[in-house]
């Protein structure tokens, strides 16, 4: 499923009109009816429906909609909070068809009076307005949506809640909060921001007959589901053996922090990895081998445990590398992260990782294997050289802008992981829960993507195929033997065959 901007939907919808010939009073029933039927999900025969309608398209919608509910048994009105000459074009069209057909319509009445409406309503549908919005909305919308909001009834909102923004990058707003959201067509960025998604409440999307050849040619935006999942993971020889399935490496860890590359090289061998070799110092090996006997060591040089990086690796033995993890912030650990750039071999950066690398980021242009960083919003606002708010604002312009700059692959980890391509196409992971934000869950998820990345895929496939294992495998042990309180990272390592068996049983 793709993400949009306001931008891109208004040119599909302009692409459907006047290149195809899709008349737009058409594409207003279509996407008035399909959200309607969604609607019957969660509504009942017996509620008081009030379709609050506004002008431009998102009016004509709910003009569709309470047509649609009324002529299907339910008590469905409309309230139409701006006067009779703003309803003008299509959207005039389907409130003349509305009234045609036996519908109420109260026009224009005063805050003080939708109040009452609403007390009396069971559902309320948000049709006011629709993803051209910008700003602090004007009275009396503003008190239109706070009464809204302080209502106990269940809101709908027609394709956005009111009053939010479609894209990112967005300033001072009000918004409905809405129960349940009915996308048209494809979900706005906005619903995939930390300060703006749970306005959407839980948001669905539906189809309104958008020609393919106008949806998407331009979109270099998705969603990672199980069906992309299923479609790209590459099936095991019967012939096969551990070289075909990947050399990995894990360089790391220090005295202090031993179990980071403990959970690497694990999640990376639960995932598939073939061979892991897990470079640290040597003190630390005892502890690392505890709890990771199935891997291979290689002792680095250290200064009293941590790494000096006066030890050669072998770089050019591995399919790829994972640096970072518990490495710290001595002078050695950036000598060894200059020296893994240097290489050529597939390299995943993390953690204190990625504050060596700051200082090396032009020359990341220069490699010919891929550069895989896996920031939290922290660590990808040190990068950028601004604050996480700032980042948060804009989280697909600035990875993307870095991504496009630095020839890297981006993992962007938060409540909705970002993945960016050196392209500059994105997809975003929705899959995981509050379970996850533990100490040790980034490095889980980098050894699942060492793992994932030396498998026969595309890198940027291989990326998404980690986040959705990640993410999904703290799901299903959420719903099975834990909760979001005491999961732990070490959990979602054992929890990475439940992935696996539910999704590529088969394979």
């Amino acid at each position: 499923m793709y993400i949009v901007t306001a931008e891109e939907m208004y040119g599909m919808d302009h692409g459907a009109i006047h290149d195809i010939g899709i008349d737009g009073r058409m594409l207003m029933e279509n996407a008035g009816r399909a959200m309607a039927d969604k609607m019957e999900e969660c509504i009942r025969k017996m509620d008081r429906i009030r379709i609050l309608t506004g002008s431009g398209n998102n009016g004509g919608d709910g003009f569709v909609i309470a047509r649609t509910l009324l002529n299907k048994g339910y008590k469905a009105t409309i309230v139409q909070v701006v006067p009779d000459e703003k309803i003008s074009g299509d959207a005039l069209f389907h409130k003349e068809l509305f009234v045609r057909c036996g519908g109420d319509i109260c026009v224009n009445r005063q805050p003080s009076e939708i109040r009452v409406i609403i007390r009396e309503a069971d559902v309320i549908v948000d049709a006011i307005l629709g993803i051209g919005t910008r700003g602090v909305l004007r009275k009396p919308l503003d008190e239109i949506v706070t009464i809204m909001n302080e209502s106990a009834d269940y809101i709908i909102s027609a394709d956005i809640p009111s009053g939010l923004p479609a894209d990112e990058g967005i300033g001072e707003f009000q918004a409905v909060q809405a129960s349940k959201t009915i996308v048209a067509g494809y979900p706005k960025i906005s619903a995939f921001l930390e300060s703006t998604s749970a306005y959407y409440g839980e948001w669905s999307a539906v189809s309104f007959g958008l020609p393919k050849n106008v949806t998407a040619n331009q979109i270099q935006r998705q969603i990672w589901t199980s069906e992309n999942f299923q479609a790209t993971m590459p099936k095991r020889r019967r012939n096969a053996h551990k070289g075909n399935h990947g050399r990995g490496l894990v360089i790391g860890g220090n005295p202090e922090m031993p179990g980071s590359i403990a959970m690497t090289a694990n999640a990376a061998l639960r995932t598939g990895a073939g061979l892991i070799t897990v470079a640290t110092a040597n003190n630390v090996i005892p502890t690392v081998a505890s709890h990771c006997q199935e891997a291979t060591y290689l002792a680095l040089g250290d200064t009293e445990g941590f790494l000096n990086g006066q030890t050669a690796i072998p770089f050019d033995q591995f399919d790829a590398v994972a640096i970072g993890m518990g490495i710290g912030r001595h002078e050695g650990a950036g000598k060894l992260i200059k020296e893994a750039v240097a290489s050529q071999c597939s390299l995943i950066v993390d953690a204190d990782g990625l504050y060596h690398l700051k200082r090396l980021l032009e020359s990341l242009t220069e490699r010919s294997g891929p550069v895989v960083l896996t920031p939290h919003p922290g660590e990808m606002a040190m990068l950028l050289d601004m604050s996480v708010p700032e980042l948060l604002q804009s989280p697909f312009a600035y990875t993307k802008m870095f991504a496009k700059k630095y020839q890297v692959y981006v993992i962007l980890k938060g409540m909705f992981t970002i993945i960016t391509t050196p392209e500059g196409s994105q997809t975003v992971s929705t899959v995981g829960n509050q379970g996850l934000a533990k100490g040790g869950s980034g490095d889980v998820l980098s050894g699942i993507t060492l793992a994932m990345i030396m498998q026969p895929q595309t890198i940027s496939d291989a990326l998404c195929n980690a986040c959705f294992v990640h993410g999904k495998a703290a799901e299903l042990l959420t719903e099975e033997t834990h909760s979001v309180y005491d999961l732990m990272a070490s959990d979602v390592i054992e929890g990475i065959n439940g992935v696996y068996r539910t999704f590529l049983a088969k394979s």
